[in-house]
């Protein structure tokens, strides 16, 4: 199938590793001139460049906090100065820190509802009339705990579901502009982020992390944890021209893990 994407430009945010450089990637293959971001400037660079010689592409990456509200400001004026027009966009952000209720204090709910929920308003907002000046598809990328909440996430469990309000919301209000917005839900996805989450349950129930995989691959039906691009494939249909009339939706990437209806 021919997404169409070719010419387009595509803004995808923390995409210099894990889930954000999957989909950047397969952006690139199918011809899209990428505009991308992380906190790791270094690292960002590298991945546009590495997407550049592989497909041939135009591919920017830039240092950008997206728990700093003055810096996405910053990055969305660069981009609006160069462009009148962006035809994608990928909301995402690295996860926030784990942990029950009673062990988080008030700064580390601001900083997670800085980086995890107001980073989505504010490039919203932002890219807003870049988006509508042709129509534009969305992607959020949140977690399958909009869903069933994970224990021991309770940030995470709080934050996501926002955004999935949030873009729920905007598909009623912003559909006449031809504005399509869909959330992205991963499950048990191997990337830094969940070896990351493997590792601290491991230290935490005082098990191998050979052992935690086993117990979470036992409930995934498809019994393996899932790779990055099985989740880019879909994202990047839904960010494409091919995608006519899917919004407001959510979309659980999960192998079956979420028995919820």
């Amino acid at each position: 199938m021919k997404l169409q994407l070719e010419g387009k430009t595509a803004v995808v945010a923390a995409a210099s590793k894990g889930l954000g450089r999957a989909i950047a990637e397969r952006l690139a293959e199918e011809g899209c001139r990428l505009l991308m971001c992380s906190s790791d400037g270094e690292a960002i660079r590298s991945a546009a460049e590495d997407i550049r010689r592989k497909y041939g592409v135009e591919a920017e990456g830039e240092a950008v906090d997206l728990a700093d509200k003055e810096q996405i400001a910053a990055w969305i004026e660069r981009i609006r100065s160069r462009t009148d027009h962006i035809d994608a966009l990928v909301c995402n952000a690295g996860g926030p820190p784990s942990g029950r209720f009673l062990e988080l204090d008030d700064e580390q709910w601001e900083q997670a509802i800085r980086l995890n929920l107001l980073s989505v308003v504010r490039l919203l907002r932002g890219f807003y009339p870049l988006m509508k000046a042709r129509g534009a598809r969305v992607v959020a990328i949140a977690s399958t705990s909009v869903k069933v909440p994970i224990p021991g996430l309770v940030l995470s469990n709080a934050l996501r579901t926002g955004v999935n309000g949030l873009i729920k919301t905007l598909s009623q209000e912003w559909g006449p502009d031809g504005i399509l917005l869909n959330t992205v839900c991963p499950g048990r996805i191997m990337t830094d982020r969940l070896d990351e989450l493997d590792r601290a349950a491991a230290q935490r129930e005082g098990k191998t992390v050979e052992e935690i995989r086993a117990q979470h691959m036992a409930q995934i039906p498809l019994g393996r944890y899932g790779e990055p691009h099985e989740l880019a494939d879909l994202s990047v249909f839904l960010l494409s021209p091919r995608n006519t009339y899917l919004t407001g939706s959510t979309f659980l990437v999960d192998g079956g893990m979420v028995k919820a209806l």
